[in-house]
């Protein structure tokens, strides 16, 4: 296993301890994406924001529904209970 620097655990550390938080914006980020995108950028942006919603623990089955429905809305109302919840 490599030897990392005292610098380099202490971002490991940090980004670990702050992945929820990284995840919440990125999602939040793609949901303004998902509003204006079409076609094939638009199924490209909800496969990101399904792969950050599991990292965040949200159900599959809720991931699945969100992505059917394909409304964007949904998926921030979703965000901002997550939001919320952290608090």
């Amino acid at each position: 296993m490599a030897e990392y620097s005292k610098y380099q655990q202490k971002v490991i550390k940090n980004y670990y301890d702050n992945r929820e938080s990284i995840s919440l914006q990125k999602v939040q980020e793609f949901v303004t994406e998902l509003y204006l995108s079409e076609g094939k950028k638009r199924k490209t942006y909800w496969n990101r924001i399904s792969s950050h919603l599991e990292k965040l623990g949200v159900d599959k089955k809720t991931i699945d529904h969100l992505v059917a429905e394909d409304k964007p809305e949904l998926v921030a109302a979703l965000v901002k209970k997550l939001i919320d919840k952290a608090k």
